[in-house]
């Protein structure tokens, strides 16, 4: 038996398929606007150009994003390009060389070091409270018995040389670990990466091989006493991620 005609020829097993061929190309044309939100427009490597513009098409209009808390609303703006002054030069002439620093590639934000403008707040838990807090300031949130407390310990930087104590531990409210170590250096105190620390408790020192220990004393620190904000976070784990690179120069050479 034929299918029922709606118009002429046109049956509804028909309208069916255009009507899911038209849903598909519409879909294509969706998740092409949105996935071009974040790193576009594409420049070229060496003369900073915009490569891919995109269309009305190809491109998707603004978002908002509206931030938790009563703390306002972003929109971000894709068009907005910063000027870039790199210090650092290519290890040969090849677009595709790898980039040698000239001058200090932690401050410079080169590489490895370099980190992204987050917001200038803390991040908050889900009642709206600082996130990540000092241990010192919290009555409910202790090192568990088992474990080494890391208050008091000798940390250890790459060069084997004892950079500072661990003075105060930053933990996570939201997931209950520690977060950070507090460290006390000679230039202040400091706040190291637990994820980047390997804690030695019987023999009661920290090794945190990123780093030299005269480095440590250059760790940015946080604006605000017992408060950091998502922005402090990014450069400080920047900074000693960098390390893993530009700590040492030997570090920036091949290993075979």
């Amino acid at each position: 038996m034929d299918d029922v005609k709606i118009v002429g020829t046109l049956d509804v097993t028909q309208l069916v398929f255009y009507a899911f061929v038209l849903f598909f190309i519409a879909l294509i044309f969706y998740l092409r606007r949105e996935d071009r939100r974040e790193g576009y427009p594409l420049e070229d490597e060496a003369t900073g150009r915009v490569e891919t513009p995109g269309g009305p098409l190809s491109t998707a209009s603004p978002k908002t994003f509206v931030l938790p808390h009563g703390q306002g609303s972003v929109t971000p703006d894709r068009n907005r390009r910063e000027p870039v002054d790199i210090a650092a030069k290519r290890a040969f002439g090849s677009n595709g060389a790898a980039f040698v620093p000239t001058g200090n590639p932690f401050a410079d934000r080169l590489g490895p070091a370099s980190w992204a403008e987050r917001m200038h707040t803390p991040d908050l838990t889900a009642a709206g409270a600082p996130r990540i807090v000092p241990l010192s300031s919290t009555d409910h949130v202790t090192v568990a018995g088992r474990d080494a407390d890391p208050v008091g310990m000798s940390v250890i930087g790459a060069d084997g040389k004892e950079a500072g104590k661990v003075a105060d531990v930053w933990v996570d409210m939201s997931e209950h670990h520690i977060r950070y170590l507090e460290v006390a250096t000679t230039g202040g105190n400091v706040l190291a990466p637990m994820a980047m620390a390997k804690v030695h408790g019987r023999k009661g020192v920290i090794v945190i091989d990123a780093i030299r220990a005269d480095q440590f004393a250059d760790v940015p620190k946080p604006a605000t006493a017992g408060q950091i904000t998502l922005n402090e976070e990014e450069r400080v784990v920047a900074y000693f991620g960098g390390g893993y690179l530009y700590a040492d120069p030997r570090r920036q050479e091949p290993v075979l």
